[in-house]
């Protein structure tokens, strides 16, 4: 078995001390399949949105606000460089459309939008070993996804999920690594769903969003394990064991 620990940091905790995050762990994933689950509810918001039935969470709701400030607080400007849920709502609201990426991605984002929660993942085979969500530090590099020969520097500061050197996420949930990214070949898989702000999204609705998420990976893959880490939560250290890659 190949063990990754996912910390948060205490300088992360401190400054930010309503955060918690949601794990959903997919391990003998089968992303090459079609899943229809996911589609259908991409379909739906779309849907829902061109019939003027809905729209999505925008900066005037405490969901998208409260990442607003968090953003600002670690010095990032939110209308130029926009939390992740806040970036797809705007493309939905624009477009009526959501990108179609592959299966594990399409049902990340469809329960991002719908909750007005930054969701995301990680391939598991592509990390190993610790894996901090903390402040960026001198030396820290991130290559950018859809850019695998780019080098970015985070500024000092800003919030990170870091693998050692390595910037796995700029500006908390903003933008993706190239390196991590889940493609129809990963197989073992850690979806991750956040909150900074426990008015804004109270546990009962992260833990909604994070069992709808483990709804529709479930019948593509062979385990599922849910977990927490933050407030309410036992630890803020996660242990995930996956299956070694053969």
């Amino acid at each position: 078995m190949a063990v990754v620990t996912c910390t948060l940091l205490g300088e992360v905790a401190e400054a930010f001390p309503e955060t918690a995050i949601g794990f959903v762990v997919g391990d003998g994933l089968r992303n090459s399949d079609g899943w229809d689950d996911a589609d259908a509810r991409l379909r739906e918001l779309e849907e829902q949105v061109g019939s003027g039935r809905w729209q999505p969470f925008d900066e005037t709701h405490p969901r998208i606000s409260s990442w607003y400030d968090t953003y600002r607080r670690f010095g990032t400007n939110p209308r130029r460089l926009r939390p992740s849920v806040d970036a797809l709502g705007r493309r939905l609201a624009r477009s009526g459309r959501l990108p179609r990426i592959n299966g594990a991605v399409d049902a990340y984002n469809s329960v991002s939008v719908r909750y007005g929660i930054p969701a995301g993942a990680f391939d598991l085979h592509r990390i190993g070993g610790l894996v901090e969500i903390r402040f960026a530090r001198p030396g820290d590099r991130f290559t950018p996804l859809g850019e695998p020969d780019g080098t970015e520097r985070p500024g000092t500061g800003e919030v990170v999920y870091a693998q050692g050197n390595q910037v796995l996420t700029r500006h908390w949930n903003h933008r993706d690594c190239d390196q991590a990214k889940v493609t129809t070949e990963s197989t073992s898989v850690v979806f991750v769903i956040e909150r900074v702000s426990a008015a804004a999204v109270p546990d009962s609705v992260l833990a909604e969003a994070q069992q709808e998420l483990a709804e529709l990976v479930r019948p593509h893959a062979t385990t599922i394990v849910l977990s927490n880490i933050g407030p309410g939560a036992l630890t803020t250290s996660l242990e995930i064991a996956t299956s070694e890659l053969t």
